[in-house]
């Protein structure tokens, strides 16, 4: 079943075009929603919205689930001027989720099961310092150290063809870089003209789960070394049918398969990692990098790149992770949390994978963005992934927000907490 939400993901996405922006979903909490204590009361307050205003008359369902394996639903008319109320509790360490759907004339939900605009989505929980993932391979670093072995046997050889910029004060290359595996090192280098030697900061930025194709970062090349490269080292700058060839055949349902998935060194991650590490490996080698400011960040699976890469190679200094995947891959199946409907099946290998254990290992600034309605990468997995980094670190969670939508006029709550001693 998971091997069709990315294709539910796709038709869900043009599907909310079908329906114009005049009706939407306001919700919050009564408190932080990250403050609660076990047992105590959560409110939920949820209007329906038509323009941006409150409306009467119109059929409601919501429902409660949590990570303490408790389901609640309930039906409700909307109110102009009483938003619903909805009230829970959690005595486990983790997170509730709230959502709210609009019912048609039929008592049918509008918009289909991801269709993320047409819904409140929110959450909140408790005890967060507790919310831990399974220990880790017992081999994790050996493994680790292995691939980064292999890795090192490949000399860091680019080739780098010139690509016409929008502007005529940075430098754009398409860039091949060789690498471990089946596949280069595949994206755009971006750079000032006439950058001085030990003078630019350097980022390198990574690509959600995807099979299209990246496009050059030419405002990030204006102030630094900026490489963006696409997560299977494939050719840049190809036709549509291209990259839909590869959708359909290689690459189809890509880090998926449960039987690559038993042993790492089978797993589609493993190249796909190596291929992360390379990049930042291959612009450290520039001569107009200042040799301390190195930074990686993604969305999604790009999270969950640039969270690797920056546990595998200590000179990562600082990391953006946009609603990082991969995060206690196993919450369901070994921790009875909520489930993610878009993560592979949890087998062993995964472990060596996930993006919390990687974590620790971190010793730059890491700022997380998630979404306290996002159940393709859950708020415990973000949890898990928060509480794993000893280094200095910024968790932001928006109500209302899922995995690819943001809620008008969310409320935002932060975490913060200084590197560990």
């Amino acid at each position: 079943m998971k091997k069709n939400c990315l294709a539910l993901l796709i038709v869900a996405f043009f599907a909310t075009a079908a329906y114009s922006a005049d009706f939407s979903f306001y919700g919050k909490t009564d408190k932080n929603p990250l403050e609660y204590r076990p047992g105590e009361t959560m409110v939920f307050s949820v209007q329906y919205l038509e323009d941006g205003n409150p409306v009467d008359g119109k059929n409601l369902l919501w429902r409660r689930t949590g990570d303490d394996g408790k389901t609640e639903t309930g039906k409700a008319v909307s109110s102009a001027t009483e938003p619903l109320k909805i009230e829970t509790s959690l005595d486990v360490p983790g997170f509730v989720r709230v959502e709210v759907f609009a019912l048609d004339e039929k008592g049918e939900r509008i918009g289909a099961e991801h269709e993320e605009r047409l819904q409140f989505n929110g959450g909140a929980g408790v005890l967060l310092d507790q919310i831990k993932g399974i220990p880790e391979p017992e081999d994790f670093d050996a493994f680790w150290d292995r691939q980064k072995e292999i890795l090192a046997q490949v000399p860091i050889k680019a080739s780098l063809v010139p690509v016409d910029s929008s502007d005529p004060d940075v430098l754009v290359y398409d860039v091949k870089v060789d690498c471990s595996g089946l596949a280069p090192v595949s994206g755009y280098l971006c750079m000032p003209k006439d950058a001085k030697e030990k003078s630019l900061p350097a980022t390198v930025q990574y690509q959600g789960y995807s099979i299209a194709p990246v496009g050059p970062d030419v405002r990030g090349g204006k102030s630094g070394i900026c490489l963006t490269i696409n997560c299977h080292g494939m050719l840049n700058g190809q036709s549509a049918e291209y990259y839909q060839t590869l959708q359909k055949t290689f690459l189809a349902g890509y880090g998926f398969s449960k039987e690559q998935n038993n042993k790492p060194d089978s797993c589609y991650w493993c190249g796909m990692m190596m291929r992360a590490l390379r990049a930042v490996q291959y612009v450290k080698t520039h001569p107009e990098w200042d040799g301390v400011n190195l930074t990686t960040s993604g969305g999604s699976q790009g999270g969950m790149q640039c969270l690797t890469v920056a546990g595998l190679d200590p000179d990562v200094t600082q990391v953006y992770a946009n609603v990082p995947w991969f995060c206690d891959v196993s919450g369901f199946e070994k921790s009875s949390r909520l489930d993610s409907y878009f993560m592979p099946e949890w087998v062993d290998g995964l472990g060596y994978f996930d993006t919390t254990n990687h974590a620790k290992r971190i010793k730059g600034k890491v700022n997380i963005f998630a979404g306290l309605g996002d159940y393709v990468c859950p708020p415990s997995g973000e949890l898990v992934l928060y509480n794993a980094i000893k280094s200095e670190k910024e968790l932001l969670f928006r109500q209302g927000r899922t995995h690819g939508f943001e809620m008008k006029n969310a409320d935002d709550y932060k975490l913060t907490a200084p590197a560990a001693e």
